[in-house]
């Protein structure tokens, strides 16, 4: 079979492939994100452009040094149109989810497969979701539950847990939302003989 990579240090990212019966490697690109999000929104790119950039520079970058089928993915989360980086504390965070309260917001879940320094094939899934009108009670003890390890997630949430409760109403992919179009990625793995078709 052929080696999997994913080039990211995402603890849900590899849990979802994981789950899924995958067999991977797991290397960090180290390009610096910062950098290519500056870039991208530079030139007029949208939050969704920005993360189909992370995911494809990941890809290439770790491909490009490894041999097999490398996979890159990043999330970018815009509301009222601007993208958003990750909390840096747990105030920022009750005031990100204080602004997010009540109104939708979107995810953009991108992912690349490369080989060689070559992108094979990418996809971005994208998703709306929409957090209920919580009470400022309910967003200290979540905070409280939760504690630092929601600054992990660019939208101070786990939908896989306590995070469930924010929300009103969710269009879209199940997996997307959780950081990788996982149907997506298995079916490119299966069609390039990495996994068993």
């Amino acid at each position: 079979m052929t080696r999997i990579i994913l080039a990211s240090q995402s603890l849900a990212r590899s849990q979802l492939l994981a789950g899924a019966g995958v067999m991977f490697d797991k290397i960090v690109s180290g390009v610096d994100e910062d950098l290519i999000k500056a870039r991208i929104q530079g030139e007029g790119g949208s939050p969704r452009a920005v993360a189909q950039a992370l995911a494809d520079v990941k890809a290439v970058t770790v491909s490009h040094h490894q041999p097999g089928l490398v996979i890159g993915a990043d999330q970018t989360l815009e509301f009222e149109g601007v993208l958003y980086d990750k909390a840096p504390s747990l105030e920022a965070a009750r005031a990100r989810l204080l602004a997010l309260r009540g109104k939708p917001h979107h995810l953009h879940s991108a992912v690349t497969l490369a080989q060689d320094g070559e992108v094979l094939w990418s996809e971005t899934a994208s998703a709306t979701l929409t957090m209920r009108d919580f009470s400022e009670p309910f967003l200290d003890a979540y905070l409280e539950m939760e504690g630092e390890g929601l600054l992990g997630s660019v939208g101070c949430y786990r939908l896989e847990g306590p995070g469930a409760q924010l929300f009103a109403d969710i269009e879209g992919d199940y997996f997307a939302i959780l950081g990788l179009p996982l149907l997506g990625v298995l079916d490119q793995l299966r069609q390039r003989g990495a996994l068993t078709p």
